[in-house]
């Protein structure tokens, strides 16, 4: 098996090389359908990942940008409210 150690990423997976055994071994159709699998699993976690990154970053600016917005709003103490207690 030929494989570079490192960050595995789907092009890895569906490029990999395994040794042929004649006599004994996996069937290599197998071997490569499953890698197949393997490949277009890795790449959409690898797209879903991308995507929840950039999300989080913009939520990160636009609560960014509210707080600075709001720099001069005070927490003040509110009046007991008997129908609501806190």
């Amino acid at each position: 098996m030929t494989y570079r150690a490192g960050r595995l990423l789907p092009q890895h997976v569906r490029t990999v090389t395994f040794g042929t055994r004649r006599w004994r071994g996996l069937d290599p159709e197998q071997v490569y359908a499953f890698l197949d699998q393997v490949a277009d699993e890795l790449e959409h976690l690898t797209r879903d990942l991308a995507t929840a990154t950039t999300e989080g970053e913009r939520i990160r600016v636009a609560l960014r940008r509210w707080g600075s917005g709001h720099t001069d709003c005070r927490r003040t103490r509110a009046a007991r409210n008997r129908w609501w207690p806190r």
